[in-house]
């Protein structure tokens, strides 16, 4: 069906590449898993610290829960304009095998779609829940996103528009602009290898979900249709979290031998349809996932190994050994001085800092910070606008902030207030939002339930961890598999009782 008469300006790639793509597309915003929203029209350290901010609106969508599994953060869409109008869109994973697109400025389901009757239902345990576990991904890409120029607030967010007919996904139509006269002919030349697509141009977009039979399903983000049938990814019945998307590849780890399920990673061409695996000797650690660095290279932290694998293939490069005990964070991925980094947290409450080029020593270490033992999660790095690198960790009762030197010394900054069993905190703008999640952690649901407390959400300034806002008592329950996403100046956090809360200033008209 075709569809004319609406134009709409886009940002050229010039504007891309100085603001890039502020949207939250994975798990920990984007590959590298940094949990970074670089800008933010709204959000910042002046108009955080006057009235305002608070509970924009909650929701508790249709989901059954999978032992203390509820909803998945949401992968985001800002300012997508298709044949129902203009949407700012957040997509997200329900226990009960349910992707669910809600429409984020109205708070209503703008589609939705249930797997439960084609996947495993068996009753499962905290360890092992079934049904979906992994978060909901949009494509992504390998690179680092642009680093802000401390030149203000903004969007940071490039329009996505998506004037396809019904059933046809999204097209996005760049700005017409007058083109100049063609050069005069050259003599031909041998074609360059394509360069992998990009999934911010102009072309039909797509939300990716895997279910508990183990399938990858790819859905227009318009209207939630899947034009083909879904990919058999994994063995029906795994753990798997970390789902992300890049050059048609997608990768996920997996955990706690689920099902019979190996621990590692595996990688999907979409395009082939062929599965790789990497099965690592111990179980897999943190809840972000693998972290890929720039070139491709996948990282994973199991046992006491932060081992590096080759893009697609998963062919073992190398890995680094842990002193401190088996590591107890996913890694993230960062740029330093010109050096690509990884950090993990491990048992014995340290952090590490590896460099990617030389996976024989630790590049960083620091003193015991955490509580030993304490399962971190995900760590949160970001650089400030005089060029300081900051890491954030969960220690067992709060938030620790590092910066780390030129030298390869890691020094605590601050500390943030007490916080009951603290996940990985977002940055935006320069604030940490960092979420006390309640969370009693057993291997019983009833226990669980009966000894945690609601959650409740601070807002930081990142410079000195000092209190900004927090959410009372807003939130009534305690969180578990919801953690923190955040864009457009909104932070989301779903609870145990699946409820889906968003925070943010007031909407303007």
């Amino acid at each position: 069906m075709a569809t004319a008469g609406l134009f709409v300006a886009l940002l050229s790639p010039v504007a891309f590449a100085q603001r890039g793509s502020g949207d939250w597309m994975t798990n920990g915003f984007d590959a590298q898993r940094s949990y970074w929203v670089r800008n933010d029209e709204k959000i910042s350290k002046a108009s955080m610290s006057k009235p305002g901010f608070g509970l924009l609106w909650k929701v508790k969508p249709a989901n059954m829960a999978r032992q203390l599994n509820t909803l998945t953060p949401p992968s985001l869409l800002d300012f997508y304009i298709s044949y129902r109008g203009f949407r700012t869109l957040g997509f997200f994973g329900g226990s009960d095998d349910r992707v669910i697109a809600y429409d984020l400025h109205l708070s209503r389901v703008e589609w939705e779609k249930s797997y439960a009757a084609k996947s495993n239902r068996m009753a499962g345990t905290v360890a092992c829940p079934g049904g979906l576990t992994a978060n909901v991904t949009r494509p992504t890409v390998l690179a680092y996103r642009p680093v802000p120029t401390g030149s203000g607030p903004g969007r940071g967010t490039p329009a996505k528009s998506g004037v396809g007919a019904p059933y046809e996904g999204a097209v996005t139509i760049r700005r017409d602009v007058p083109r100049p006269a063609p050069p005069p002919p050259v003599a031909a030349a041998k074609p360059a290898a394509p360069a992998a697509p990009s999934p911010f141009s102009p072309r039909i977009q797509w939300v990716n979900a895997l279910t508990g039979d183990g399938r990858l399903h790819s859905l227009y983000v318009s209207n939630g249709e899947e034009p083909a049938p879904a990919l058999p990814f994994l063995p029906v019945g795994a753990n798997a979290h970390g789902l992300v998307v890049v050059d048609r590849f997608a990768y996920v780890a997996t955990q706690n031998s689920c099902s019979g399920v190996d621990n590692g990673v595996w990688a999907l061409d979409m395009d082939g349809k062929s599965v790789n695996k990497w099965k690592a000797s111990a179980n897999v650690a943190g809840t972000a996932g693998p972290a890929i660095a720039p070139d491709g290279t996948v990282y994973v932290t199991a046992g006491a190994e932060l081992a590096a694998l080759e893009a697609k293939t998963l062919a073992p490069k190398g890995s680094y050994k842990s002193a401190a005990g088996e590591f107890t964070s996913s890694p993230v991925v960062f740029e330093f001085k010109g050096k690509n980094l990884v950090a993990a947290t491990s048992a014995q409450g340290h952090l590490q800092v590896v460099d990617t080029a030389d996976l024989s020593k630790p590049f960083a270490q620091s003193a015991v910070f955490a509580t030993p033992g304490y399962q971190a999660g995900g760590l949160a790095s970001w650089q400030d606008p005089s060029g300081t690198r900051w890491i954030l960790a969960p220690s067992g009762k709060n938030i620790t902030a590092f910066k780390l030197g030129g030298e390869g010394k890691l020094e605590v900054a601050w500390t943030s207030r007490e916080l009951v069993t603290p996940m990985t905190p977002v940055v935006i703008n320069g604030v940490v939002f960092a979420l006390s999640s309640g969370e009693f952690r057993s291997d019983s649901v009833k226990t669980t339930v009966a000894k945690s407390v609601p959650a409740v959400l601070y807002a930081l300034d990142s410079a000195t961890g000092k209190e900004l806002w927090n959410s009372g008592a807003t939130m009534t329950s305690f969180v578990h598999s919801g953690g923190l996403s955040a864009g457009d100046s909104r932070v989301y956090v779903g609870t145990y009782e699946g409820t889906q809360y968003v925070f943010s200033f007031p909407f303007e008209i």
